[in-house]
């Protein structure tokens, strides 16, 4: 969907420096202050009001895309979402959990993934503003080669810039209550945005943010905390026996995320319940586990086990596996046609001689 990374390090070879050059081809309706999109390809007509485009904070060009409330936008919320990864583009947020349209995917004959109307959007009753961060995510891009690295840091700063600088340039917004919301990685980021804003806020920056709040779903938090979470969890669904929770709990004194190499016992057991659980979903242990392989139609492998699934387009609802559902985006967003329609820039790298 974006641009390859390119490498920070300089490169020299036979005596001459080879320079990264980003060339931006910018189709002839992109414009730099966002547009209207009225019409999707797969989906048709657009019965909502979308509008996407980029905004400059230094090197970064980040890409949005703003759904304005389907009920009442001069009084509805105003969100700010984010997707986590780190480097998971907003789209997914958009299209697979709480925007307007979902992919049709029980009824796909191939080529052009089909969208519908989401009937439990949250945009019927709240403003969206879905954002690609960090620079590189999405269709967001960097016009320098240093620009292309970010941090949690970097990308918290970057993303309350983009915000200040969007809602400027959309006054009409300003007023109406703010909450900025992601999930899974975005559960760092979040509060680091949140927190340029209360401090701008504390400062009397103008203009002021109307700030109520922010959420996170399915965050990532504090890695030791996740991580032992992982093993309590793994028994309370009884997917480990007591003897091998108790022996863990024991040998590792309760911590797994940080385990003196030393310490057999421990990475013993801890070897025992990576065994037990390899060949679940981490993501719904109810679901089976597939791997993305490929989007193209004409390769599918199967084995008896459904961690063996290759990823392709569902052609058999007893081979359902949820990414399935991820490999019409890659379809989708990678289409140009889906990318003319969305005012996305076409960017070229090139690596030459200086």
């Amino acid at each position: 969907m974006a641009a390859k990374r390119p490498s920070n390090s300089s490169m020299f070879h036979g005596g001459l420096f080879l320079r990264l050059l980003l060339v931006v081809l910018v189709s002839a309706n992109a414009a730099s202050a966002g547009s209207i999109v009225e019409y999707l390809p797969g989906y048709g007509k657009l019965d909502f009001k979308l509008e996407t485009g980029y905004v400059s904070v230094g090197d970064s060009e980040l890409f949005y895309y703003f759904i304005e409330s389907q009920g009442n936008p001069t009084t509805d919320p105003f969100f700010l979402w984010l997707t986590g990864g780190p480097g998971c583009s907003s789209f997914n947020g958009l299209i697979y959990e709480i925007g307007p349209m979902e992919f049709d995917i029980h009824n796909y004959p191939g080529g052009l993934p089909r969208l519908l109307p989401y009937k439990y959007a949250w945009t019927r009753t709240a403003s969206i503003l879905f954002l690609d961060a960090p620079v590189g995510t999405g269709f967001s891009y960097s016009t320098s080669a240093d620009g292309w690295s970010s941090s949690d840091t970097d990308s918290a700063l970057e993303t309350y810039k983009f915000l200040r600088k969007w809602l400027i340039d959309h006054p009409k917004y300003l007023p109406l209550q703010l909450y900025v919301g992601g999930d899974s990685y975005s559960g760092i980021i979040v509060p680091l945005v949140v927190k340029h804003i209360v401090d701008a806020i504390d400062d009397h920056t103008v203009p002021r943010f109307n700030l109520q709040g922010y959420l996170v779903g399915s965050p990532t938090t504090d890695e030791t905390i996740n991580t032992n979470a992982k093993v309590v969890f793994a028994h309370r669904l009884a997917l480990i026996s007591d003897e091998l929770y108790e022996a863990a709990k024991e040998s590792c004194n309760g911590n797994y995320a940080d385990v003196d190499p030393s310490n057999t016992k421990c990475l013993s057991s801890l070897g025992a319940i990576d065994h037990c659980v390899k060949d679940l979903f981490r993501n719904d242990i109810l679901e089976p586990k597939c791997v993305f392989e490929s989007p193209e139609p004409s390769r599918r492998s199967l084995d008896e086990k459904s961690g063996d699934f290759i990823l392709n387009t569902p052609r058999l609802e007893e081979y359902w596996c949820r990414n399935f559902n991820y490999a019409l985006a890659y379809i989708w967003a990678n289409d140009e046609s889906v990318q003319e329609a969305l005012n996305v820039r076409v960017v070229c790298e090139y690596l030459i001689n200086s």
